[in-house]
């Protein structure tokens, strides 16, 4: 006796999105069409509005110069070359021997000669040009030589300035600055309005600028030899400021959960 076939049976799936309630428990028969299926571009569920706060922010940093050069010249003219070099070279050992017991480090400190012929004698000139790092071991270091060497050297005022970096240095501190001075406004808007400040959205520096300090009208029309140590640093501190805008994500206030 042979057995009878069973025709295959065959199952439908139909996916009802989590909203259509309406058709969540119904069965679904043999003589139903099914949809045919397709993907769609977009998301089941609506999109959500993001609430947005747009704030802007300012700050202005500033540095003054981290080093500072001294020249010391020691020049001599004899009719003999040989005491024309020892009349330099004593005084120069002197120098160099000083900056030695004062800390420098030899890197900062560079000696050049000059040696010619001046009509029928002969001229030497020395040069010692020392770099500092530490402005009150400057200003002793100078005070000393001026002390102990006779006025056949001369001790030239101090040129201040900045090392290659400090300004890109400032410039980005500046725009840090900005960006927390921003996000604090909002936050304290947030506090405020009862809201909580998400995550930044955007970020955009709007403008930044540098510039080198000047003294005031009256200072500037002196020379600067005249400028007074502080006045050197002062003219010679650089300035940089930055402005930013920023798009901040905002979120409701967050609900703090009960323990049990």
């Amino acid at each position: 006796m042979s057995l009878q076939q069973i025709p295959p049976s065959r199952v439908f799936v139909e996916l009802v999105p989590w909203t259509d309630r309406s058709r969540e428990n119904n069965a679904v028969s043999g003589t139903d069409t099914l949809p045919v299926p397709r993907r769609s571009l977009f998301s089941a569920q609506p999109p959500t509005t993001t609430r947005e706060m747009h704030v802007s922010g300012t700050a202005e940093v500033s540095a003054g110069p981290n080093r500072a050069q001294v020249t010391v010249r020691v020049s001599s003219t004899k009719e003999a070359a040989a005491e024309t070099k020892k009349s330099v070279c004593r005084r120069l050992d002197y120098i160099t021997q000083s900056l030695t017991q004062q800390g420098l480090q030899p890197e900062n400190v560079t000696v050049t000669k000059d040696f010619r012929r001046v009509d029928n004698a002969y001229h030497l000139e020395a040069e010692v040009c020392i770099t500092f790092t530490e402005f009150g071991k400057m200003q002793n270091i100078c005070n000393f030589l001026v002390e102990k060497l006779d006025s056949s050297v001369v001790i030239s005022p101090p040129q201040f300035y900045h090392t290659p970096g400090s300004v890109e240095t400032l410039r980005r501190q500046a725009f840090l600055v900005a960006v927390e001075n921003a996000r604090l406004k909002a936050q304290d808007v947030c506090n405020l309005v009862g809201q909580t400040l998400g995550k930044p959205l955007l970020i955009k520096e709007e403008e930044t600028k540098e510039w080198e300090g000047q003294t005031d009208d009256h200072q500037s029309s002196k020379l600067s030899s005249s400028l007074t140590v502080q006045q050197k640093i002062k003219s010679a501190t650089i300035y940089a400021a930055s402005k930013v805008f920023i798009t901040f994500e905002v979120k409701g206030k967050e609900k703090k959960k009960k323990h049990l």
